[in-house]
C-alpha cells in the first residue's frame, strides 16, 4: 500500500510518527483583496522549515498531513518546497471547507458529479499544473447540522473516494454532526474505517465519542491546545476514557495549528485574545507544533495512558488509516 505525498508516493510503512491534522498556511476567501495584507512567502517557508525540522529531529515526527481546503489558502507548491527543505513527508488534500466559511459560489452551482470530477482529477493528475497530487479528501460541515450544500459536497467526496481509494479526513464544527457525517458516508457507500471524523474533541460528550468509534471510524482529537473551543484537561479525560475502554486503535492525535495566517482573523478578537496571542508570540510559542509533546502527552500519562498507547496513536493509527485497515478493538483496561 502506497501513500501519496506532495513529493511522490511512499510505502505506508514509511509514514512513521504522524501529525494527521496541521496546517502550513491558512488564507480565508477574500483576503487577497485586502490592501493591508502583506505576504512574505520566503519568510513563511523559512519559518515552516524551521518548525518541521524541529518536529523531525526533536520529536521524531516523519509525516505532516495538511488537510487545507482548496479555498482557504491551499498552496501545494509551498508544501512541496517546505517538504523538500525540511525532509518532512507532507500529505495534502483535495476538498472544500464548510458552507458558512467557504464553498465558493461557483462550486456551489456545480452538480455532485462535477465536484467529484474535480476531486478525482486532482488526485489522479495533480492540482492544476503543479503535478502535486493529494493523498486524501477533505470534507467539512458546520453546526448544528449538515446543510444541503454540504451534503452535496459529501456525496461528491464519496464518489471520489470509491474511484481513487484515498481516505477522507473531516472537519466538524462545535462538536456537531460527526454522526451525521458517518451516516452520509455510509449512504454514499464509503466504509466507516476509511473516514477520520475530525475535531471530535470539541465535544466533552463521551457518549458522542463512543458512538463515533462504535460505528467504526477513526476519531480525531485533533484540536489539542485550542482552548477557545475546549479545555485540554477535558480532552485528556476523553482520550483516556477511550483508551481505557479499548479504543486506542481508533484515536488520532493532532493540533490543527498553523505556521502562517494570511491577513487578519475571520472574526473580531476580544482584547483578552489579542493580549494572549501577543504574549505567546513574544515567547515564540504562538501556534507551536510542539505543544502536543511538551504539554498534552504528559497530561495523558498522568491519566494512566501508557507511552506505548501514545506512540501507537501517533504511529500505528495513521498507518492503519492510510492502509485501509479496519481498527481492532481490544479488551478494556
Amino acid at each position: 500500500m502506497m501513500v501519496q505525498t506532495v513529493t511522490g508516493k511512499i510505502p505506508v510503512e514509511s509514514l512513521g510518527r504522524t501529525l494527521m491534522h496541521e496546517h502550513l498556511l491558512i488564507a480565508f476567501p477574500g483576503v487577497w483583496f485586502d490592501p493591508l495584507v502583506k505576504f512574505d512567502r520566503a519568510e513563511l517557508i523559512k519559518e515552516a522549515v524551521r518548525r518541521l525540522v524541529q518536529l523531525r529531529t526533536e520529536y521524531g515526527v516523519r509525516t505532516f498531513v495538511d488537510p487545507c481546503p482548496i479555498e482557504t489558502g491551499r498552496d501545494v507548491t509551498l508544501m512541496r518546497e517546505v517538504s523538500e527543505k525540511s525532509e518532512m513527508q507532507i500529505v495534502c488534500t483535495t476538498g472544500f471547507y464548510y458552507e458558512h466559511m467557504g464553498m465558493p459560489i461557483y462550486w456551489r452551482a456545480r452538480t455532485v458529479d462535477e465536484i467529484a470530477e474535480l476531486f478525482v482529477r486532482e488526485i489522479t493528475h495533480g492540482v492544476a499544473e503543479t503535478g502535486v497530487k493529494p493523498g486524501a479528501i477533505k470534507v467539512a460541515t458546520g453546526a448544528p447540522v449538515v446543510t444541503e450544500q454540504e451534503k452535496k459536497f459529501l456525496a461528491a467526496a464519496c464518489i471520489a473516494q470509491k474511484i481513487t481509494g484515498v481516505p477522507i479526513i473531516t472537519h466538524t464544527t462545535e462538536g456537531c454532526a460527526g454522526l451525521e457525517q458517518q451516516e452520509l458516508f455510509a449512504t454514499g457507500g464509503v466504509a466507516a474505517h476509511r473516514c477520520l471524523i475530525g475535531h471530535c474533541c470539541t465535544s466533552p460528550d463521551s457518549t458522542y465519542h463512543r458512538r463515533i468509534v462504535d460505528a467504526g471510524s477513526y476519531i480525531g482529537f485533533d484540536q489539542i491546545g485550542m482552548d477557545g473551543y475546549q479545555r485540554d484537561d477535558v480532552r485528556a479525560d476523553s482520550v483516556a476514557k477511550l483508551v481505557h475502554g479499548g479504543f486506542h486503535s481508533q484515536v488520532i492525535l493532532s493540533m490543527d495549528r498553523i505556521c502562517g495566517r494570511l491577513g487578519r482573523f475571520n472574526r473580531q478578537l476580544t482584547a483578552e485574545e489579542i493580549a494572549k496571542n501577543e504574549q505567546l508570540k513574544s515567547k515564540g510559542l504562538y501556534q507551536a507544533y510542539t505543544y502536543l509533546f511538551t504539554d498534552f502527552i504528559p497530561m495523558l500519562q498522568a491519566r494512566g495512558v501508557s507511552l506505548a498507547d501514545i506512540n501507537s496513536m501517533l504511529e500505528d493509527n495513521p498507518r492503519r488509516f492510510f492502509a485501509d485497515e479496519v481498527p481492532t478493538q481490544r479488551v478494556a483496561s
